[in-house]
């Protein structure tokens, strides 16, 4: 059974606390590096990265060399970090590696040494593959049940939540609303057709990227440009549509506007852009000192909203801005008092 990044951040550590190796499997672009990097940073661990696909045999198990009348095995730079220092080492692309590396790997995970050379015991092992339900559409090699035993494996299926919770820090305000509104193309969950680009999580992040960079973030700087640049990325279906978002992007209502001026402009607006508009309050609320004037038209902002988002959007304002609510209990929602409004909202 699949699970979120959520679930997985919420037990991986029990596993890697036991020192036991953690593989976790799921379609390209998702994200499963960058949780593993989070993972090290949370237990406070720098990250040994080698890609498997590309190692030989002696990457993996080192030189030997002549002592006396024996000899030695000398460990690769990156393996002897990780026994001489508490690390998390990351092996990516397991599947894709040679069998003779992969034999290799067994033994790493088996018993946490290869030709003599021991893990620091402070040291975690983490894997990612493409492979389990997903495997099919890649060209990797199947794992036997054997080589799987030695992991504790992970399928990862994230949430579209999943990568908007960590895109807000992460990624231009013009994609994040773009994929906040329109989370049909995050990415394909289709069999892909040989040879064209599809959206995916790690592209969009690249594309915002490139945004930032050229200084092309505000849309309608340059749209053909933006065009074109999309299409590399994400492909042609999600670049128009990020375009004709692009070209209205700076006429969308700001939490600032609605807060100075009034709700005028959003009595007509429809369930998603509400949604895409109560993500903003959330940022914009958040330990802000209101004005009378400020608290008068965020009560009547409540009065706009669909019911059932209006609960949430009441969720969000207690959880980010506690002094908020004492004022706006002074405040009627369409003639109403709205400590009433809100019993009759939430009852």
């Amino acid at each position: 059974m699949a699970i979120d990044f959520k679930t997985f951040n919420g037990i991986v550590d029990f596993v890697l606390d036991d020192k036991k190796p953690v593989l976790i499997r799921g379609r390209h672009g998702i994200g499963k590096s960058v949780v593993i990097y989070q993972t090290a940073a949370r237990l406070g661990l720098p990250v040994v990265e080698r890609r498997a696909s590309q190692m030989t045999e002696g990457d993996l198990l080192g030189l030997p060399s002549i002592d006396g009348n024996s000899t030695k095995w000398n460990a690769p730079d990156w393996f002897k970090s990780a026994c001489d220092n508490a690390v998390l080492l990351f092996l990516d692309e397991v599947d894709r590696a040679s069998i003779e590396v992969r034999q290799g790997i067994f033994e790493l995970t088996d018993s946490r040494k290869l030709n003599g050379w021991n893990l620091h015991p402070d040291t975690v092992i983490c894997a990612a593959t493409n492979g389990g339900e997903h495997g099919a559409n890649y060209s990797v090699g199947e794992m036997d049940p054997a080589e799987l035993d030695r992991w504790t494996c992970f399928d990862i299926e994230p949430t579209v939540e999943d990568w908007l919770t960590w895109a807000k820090d992460n990624v231009c305000t013009l994609v994040w609303d773009f994929i906040n509104q329109n989370r049909n193309h995050l990415e394909h969950n289709d069999d892909p057709e040989p040879n064209k680009v599809y959206p995916s999580r790690r592209s969009w992040d690249r594309f915002s990227g490139c945004l930032v960079k050229g200084k092309l973030e505000e849309g309608k700087t340059n749209l053909e440009a933006v065009f074109h640049l999309a299409t590399g990325y994400v492909g042609f279906e999600a670049a128009v549509a990020f375009k004709d978002f692009a070209e209205t992007y700076e006429s969308l209502v700001t939490p600032d506007e609605i807060l100075r001026d009034g709700v005028d402009k959003v009595k007509t607006f429809d369930i998603n852009k509400f949604n895409a508009l109560n993500e903003k309050f959330e940022v914009a609320l958040k330990d802000r000192e209101l004005s009378d004037t400020e608290v008068t038209n965020l009560a009547a902002y409540f009065g706009v909203l669909p019911a059932e988002l209006a609960v949430h959007f009441w969720g969000k304002v207690c959880a980010v801005n506690a002094a908020a609510l004492d004022k706006l209990h002074t405040e009627h929602v369409n003639g109403v008092p709205f400590g009433l409004f809100v019993a009759d909202m939430v009852g």
